[in-house]
């Protein structure tokens, strides 16, 4: 009987089984690689940075489409790394977390019925958030080992629908920097059928060997169609801080502040306030970023290749994937079950990051390098026991 007071889209999504992971790891006492939470402190200054906001009473409602000075940084940022201007009053929007600011660009844009491309493997809140704005996914498969991205592909898939098509990169789960060649593709088939790019570039300055990503909507013609999607959670390591933001053309913008204005009104404020900190770092600090997780990203990729786990080289965010069919014919989620139970150490499926089941590619694990050195040593130790 309460069912039917259900709203029909809460059917249509489900929890993802990365929660399943994450409370077997804590039950086991595993060493979780599954979620892609750092294990060490966030810059000391940016965390200083917040005890004063917060102790000088900047506690109370910020502007619900952010603070002033944030997004002068963040404006500031994309001025210095790329040479583009960007209007902080009308192009940008603050909001809680990238996954929000997703959900308030879809509401944006997106009507009923509305079919939006999702590149998948793909982040997971992608397609839920075009269910809950009234839209369908339509989903692009990037063919394993290489996952590289065909936009023949995307155009085959194209409809009177065809609204939007969702763009991740440096790209999670599978690490990869698409190349020049393949991002001009995907603006080649947004130019010609007059969609909208939603470029989530959560990692953008998580990149390796000097693989710079190529931008979207720096490309000729991509700037007055593309909303950018990007958040603090990853270059700062303050996941908890639920920091994202939203830059967009004004007419875009406009909707957008709308949207984010009725789902959570504004971020807080004095994490606001210290997240200018973070944003006005010198260039040493991106560059070191880049130098550390590099070295981490060289320690867990060597281990696993020597255990014989058959990986895909990451080039960029801070995730590797690794086929583990020489170990078991089990699928990617009973073993990533063993792993936890057995051995110690917690992975996540790739499998949960495709829609269809048809399309899963059931030989996956995705493992993060987001920790210390210490902690991926003693995993990669505890992983010895599949070839003892």
């Amino acid at each position: 009987m309460t069912e039917s007071l259900l709203a029909a889209r809460t059917g249509q999504i489900q929890l993802t089984v990365f929660r399943e992971i994450a409370a077997l790891a804590a039950q086991h006492k595993a060493i979780n690689l599954a979620g892609g939470t750092p294990d060490f402190p966030a810059p000391a200054v940016v965390k200083q940075a917040a005890a004063q906001a917060i102790e000088a009473d900047l506690n109370q409602y910020a502007l619900s489409h952010g603070v002033k000075e944030l997004r002068e940084g963040i404006a500031a940022r994309i001025q210095q790394e790329h040479r583009i201007s960007v209007d902080p009053d009308t192009e940008i929007t603050v909001c809680c977390g990238s996954t929000e600011a997703m959900t308030a660009a879809l509401l944006a844009v997106i009507n009923p019925g509305d079919e939006v491309i999702i590149i998948e493997p793909a982040f997971t809140i992608y397609a839920p958030g075009v269910i809950l704005a009234g839209g369908r996914p339509v989903p692009v498969k990037l063919e394993a080992p290489e996952f590289k991205l065909d936009s023949g592909l995307l155009e085959q898939v194209v409809s009177s629908r065809t609204k939007a098509v969702i763009f991740n990169c440096p790209h999670n789960p599978t690490g990869r920097v698409f190349s020049k060649e393949e991002v001009a593709g995907v603006a080649e088939v947004c130019l010609k059928y007059n969609l909208v790019a939603l470029t989530d570039e959560i990692y953008d300055e998580i990149f390796f060997d000097g693989l710079a990503p190529v931008r979207l909507w720096a490309l000729p013609g991509m700037r007055e169609r593309t909303i950018l999607i990007n958040g603090l959670s990853k270059t700062y390591s303050i996941t908890g801080w639920r920091l994202g933001y939203v830059i967009a053309p004004p007419v875009f913008t406009q909707a957008i502040k709308i949207t984010h204005n009725y789902l959570s009104l504004s971020a807080p404020a004095p994490l606001q306030t210290a997240a200018v900190t973070a944003v006005c770092l010198p260039q040493s600090y991106y560059e070191e970023l880049r130098r550390t997780y590099q070295e981490r990203r060289d320690l867990l990729l060597a281990g696993l290749n020597r255990l014989g786990f058959s990986c895909l080289r990451p080039e960029g965010s801070y995730f590797i994937i690794a086929r583990f069919d020489q170990f078991s014919r089990q699928d990617d989620l009973a073993f990533a079950r063993l792993l936890v139970k057995q051995v110690g150490v917690a992975a996540v499926p790739v499998s949960g990051f495709y829609t269809q089941p048809e399309s899963k590619d059931r030989s996956f694990l995705r493992f993060a390098f987001c920790k210390q050195a210490e902690t991926l040593v003693a995993a990669l130790e505890r992983l010895q026991q599949l070839v003892s």
